[in-house]
């Protein structure tokens, strides 16, 4: 598999990496060690996970696996801090809370160190300051190698690496940020990736399949028995991607597909793995089988023309300011 690296830093990781979101919960350490060897074995080095992500059992699995399936210094292991599941403060950017996070997804990971650590969302409540100081005692530390975020918005992204640029050798640059983007959903566009393209920062697209509808397999309001959409506790997730506009979407990338003698999980995924700033879209399968169906989007390059038809019936509106003001 292709390496590229992660933004203006030299690390360097597969164009599409393996996310484990529903690991300890959906898929157990058999599956897990299914995908891990898959992933592996077809060139794939970038992992990503969470201490939330099954309330620490994907960490916990992913730890049991390494070594002994794949060497530790054959993955760029990705995780976050951040996320709290408390009702009052979901998200908790204290450097307290992040570097006692970070050593215990250590501890689950059995590793002395990641690859890849990552606030996993912004804290209002917390000086931006004091949660990107962690950062940088995390890496100075050597318990993280490289930093990023995850879910900031323009504003919140621009501010926190410029912040990090003011001080080289001192702070640690924004290596990546995590955000949502799919041909479902492109508000990134509006304003973190201009601001990610300028400040030399990789975006690692979370969902590049639109939880799963841009497959193609809730066509014509069709949930199939094992499909998210049909799970209790991930159907809300699906839910938004399903009504008319998406559908729209969802035929254009079928039509597409058709006419590259392709599917449209492969159609889906090369748009969104090609697009200008994008590092690595992070894939959540469910088993072996559909990871290998992802992976085959790596001998797939779009036409022109066919990048352009899918920009086109994908267009979200966005006007001023975003546009030339001076022409509305």
């Amino acid at each position: 598999m292709e390496q590229r690296h992660l933004g203006r830093t030299g690390l360097r990781v597969s164009r599409i990496g393996l996310g484990t979101l529903t690991w300890g919960r959906d898929i157990d350490e058999n599956d897990a060690a299914d995908l891990v060897k898959v992933f592996w074995e077809a060139g794939g080095t970038l992992v990503d996970t969470a201490d939330v992500y099954g309330d620490g059992e994907a960490e916990y699995l992913l730890g049991r696996l390494v070594e002994r399936l794949v060497p530790r210094r054959d993955l760029v292991i990705s995780t976050k801090a951040g996320s709290v599941p408390d009702p009052e403060r979901r998200f908790d950017g204290s450097r307290g809370h992040l570097l006692a996070a970070l050593d215990a997804s250590l501890a689950r990971l059995g590793t002395d160190y990641v690859d890849l650590w990552q606030v996993h969302a912004f804290d209002p409540d917390t000086p931006l300051d004091e949660t990107l100081q962690a950062l940088d005692l995390a890496v100075s530390s050597g318990r993280a190698r490289y930093a990023g975020v995850s879910n900031f918005c323009g504003w919140q992204l621009a501010k926190a690496a410029t912040w990090q640029l003011a001080a080289p050798g001192t702070r640690t640059r924004l290596a990546s940020t995590q955000m949502e983007y799919s041909l479902l959903q492109r508000g990134v566009e509006r304003e973190v990736l201009p601001a990610a393209l300028d400040l030399g920062i990789g975006l690692l697209p979370s969902s590049p399949l639109g939880r799963g509808v841009l497959t193609g397999k809730y066509r014509g309001d069709a949930t199939p028995a094992d499909s998210r959409g049909a799970c209790d506790h991930l159907a809300p997730f699906v839910a938004p991607y399903l009504d008319d506009a998406a559908s729209r979407i969802v035929d254009a990338v079928a039509i597409a597909a058709d006419g590259l003698a392709a599917t449209p999980l492969q159609v889906a995924l090369a748009w969104v793995r090609d697009r200008p700033g994008v590092t690595a879209p992070i894939v959540g399968s469910r088993n072996a089988q559909q990871l290998t169906a992802a992976l085959s989007v790596e001998t797939l390059s779009l036409p022109d023309e066919i990048c352009q038809a899918l920009d086109d019936v994908s267009a979200p509106v966005h006007r001023y300011p975003d546009h030339d003001w001076s022409t509305l």
